[in-house]
């Protein structure tokens, strides 16, 4: 089996500096290169449903640890390795004809979200004649910056482009470092690019999966059946 565990024997296929942790969209970043981080869809604590997220060297950066049953409906925290809360992410209340809404809050703060994350309706075309699909649109709270996330998250296809369609995060299928090993979709790839905020690009993640992977209402519903 092919280890994804912080410190493994066997190094990840990557090489990139660990994450910077700088301001939505404006942060310096790293000048130079990428930052990959693997995303293993698992928490550390037993009975809990969550993400666990290593940097190249094997380190723990980020933790998501949801208790399945006990949880607040409709808030997660993303922590750092040590379990301090970086971001909570609290699902807003709306018509459902308006679509799904989320707002994101430093640390546990519940006043003055950091920014805003709408779930795209239609799911179909975006401006410029583009035939992508559109999953979700991302906005500060004065609305002074709008992310678009384009691509298939149930294939860990996805990228998040600013207003300019410039990319600044991506979601790719981790490639194993031995052929004829194959990670399956809980194992993935998150590609930040410099001055992109790597904690956001999670919060991203986690999102991406509430609106539609295995945390998702729906999908929780079908799976109780």
């Amino acid at each position: 089996m092919t280890k994804v565990y912080p410190n493994a024997a066997s190094p990840l296929p990557v090489a990139e500096p660990a994450p910077v942790m700088e301001n939505f969209g404006g942060g310096k970043g790293d000048d130079r290169n990428p930052t990959v981080l693997t995303v293993w869809k698992k928490s550390l604590l037993f009975n809990c449903d969550g993400f666990t997220v290593y940097d190249a060297r094997g380190d723990l950066v980020y933790r998501v640890d949801n208790y399945i049953s006990g949880n607040r409906a409709g808030e997660v925290v993303l922590m750092d390795a040590s379990g301090n809360s970086l971001l909570t992410i609290r699902r807003r209340k709306k018509l459902r004809l308006l679509g799904d809404s989320w707002s994101v809050y430093d640390g546990e703060t519940a006043v003055n979200p950091r920014f805003s994350v709408e779930k795209n309706v239609n799911l179909v075309g975006v401006g410029g004649g583009s035939s992508k699909t559109v999953l979700a649109h991302v906005a500060e709270k004065n609305n002074a910056s709008v992310y678009q996330i384009d691509g298939s998250y149930s294939q860990r296809r996805c990228a998040v482009y600013d207003g300019k369609r410039r990319q600044v995060a991506e979601i790719k299928q981790k490639e194993a470092p031995f052929k004829g090993v194959a990670f399956g979709t809980d194992i993935f790839n998150l590609v930040i690019m410099p001055g992109f905020d790597a904690a956001v690009a999670m919060a991203v993640v986690i999102l991406l999966d509430q609106m539609y992977g295995s945390s998702s209402p729906r999908r929780r519903r079908r799976l109780s059946l």
